[in-house]
């Protein structure tokens, strides 16, 4: 495995990877800063509108429906172009390559909100200052903590997947496409630089940036609060407001009570795209063995009144 460790992320964080995960972070956040005023300037248009909502939608099932549902708890099982494509759209996150994402949350499901966890938020207890410190290490400051998640111990079988080997070797090139594509989509429907720049802020680094901390929401906004309808081991919650932007991640008390569940959001008003995508790729004969919740399962989990097992 010592080419896979150079490749697809070390046991150890090198000061390379430091530098381009700070810069990945610190770009985006001074560009949420300057969202507004730059809207204001007219520096928004219909076409960066569409291109950001497109990128977003694609990056963000990636990583729900590809990098957590599919790659991590195997919730249903792909044909070889929709398991590529998925690993691809995840990559195009830019949230690591999928091998080394798989890894960190398959051991976050073994100690969720306990020690050996990679992000809980309760890492340094339940005082408001441990909590504050806590929360900001599981939004984002376990990205820079020098010891990695080992491959070989939490994610052996996608190692042994030459394709996901393959997508995960070449992050690079996902990473050039998801920050180049907005501004050629963008010059080539305007026919201008201008369209080309102003795709680029808003399709590129505003849409990393807020996928990045939506992302990183789940780990620390939903191990903090929201509702607990279901009997799990941590401290998971449901927290309606982010439901959109994450795919239906935030139904996360679900997922952590029944973690191959492919669908999170179980009752009907609760918005979940990830399994709607999953069902449409089901319907279409593109997946198979989708691990739908049940009602029986459902109803043995719950602590409060009995939810709604259907699939979509």
């Amino acid at each position: 495995m010592t080419q896979d460790r150079a490749t697809l992320g070390g046991d150890v964080q090198s000061l390379r990877e430091r530098i381009a995960l700070g810069s990945f972070i610190a770009v985006p956040f001074v560009a949420f800063l300057a969202a507004i005023p730059v809207a204001w300037g007219g520096w928004l248009g219909w076409s960066d509108v569409a291109i950001t909502v497109v990128m977003y939608a694609l990056t963000l099932h990636g990583i729900t429906v590809g990098y957590h549902r599919l790659f991590t708890h195997k919730s249903f099982k792909p044909n070889r172009v929709v398991k590529n494509v998925l690993a691809v759209l995840g990559s195009m996150a830019i949230e690591g390559p999928v091998i080394r994402w798989v890894a960190d949350h398959r051991k976050h499901h073994k100690f969720s909100d306990r020690d050996g966890d990679p992000h809980s938020p309760w890492r340094f207890g339940n005082s408001l200052g441990g909590l504050t410190k806590g929360f900001f290490w599981a939004h984002m400051g376990w990205l820079f903590d020098s010891e990695q998640t080992s491959i070989e111990k939490y994610a052996p079988d996608l190692a042994k997947d030459r394709d996901l080997v393959r997508i995960s070797r070449m992050f690079w090139m996902w990473v050039l496409l998801s920050i180049f594509l907005p501004p050629l989509a963008g010059g080539l429907l305007t026919w201008s630089w201008q369209g080309a720049v102003t795709a680029f802020f808003w399709g590129t680094v505003v849409r990393i940036g807020l996928l990045h901390h939506v992302t990183w929401s789940i780990n620390s906004i939903c191990h903090v609060v929201g509702e607990r309808p279901f009997r799990s081991r941590d401290r998971s919650g449901n927290v309606w407001w982010l439901a959109i932007p994450s795919g239906g991640e935030s139904w996360h008390n679900l997922h952590h009570a029944d973690p191959t569940s492919a669908r999170h959001g179980v009752r009907r008003w609760q918005l979940d795209t990830s399994a709607r995508v999953i069902w449409i790729l089901e319907k279409l004969g593109w997946v198979r063995d989708v691990r739908w919740p049940t009602r029986e399962r459902l109803q043995a989990k719950s602590i409060t009144r009995p939810a709604s097992g259907s699939a979509a």
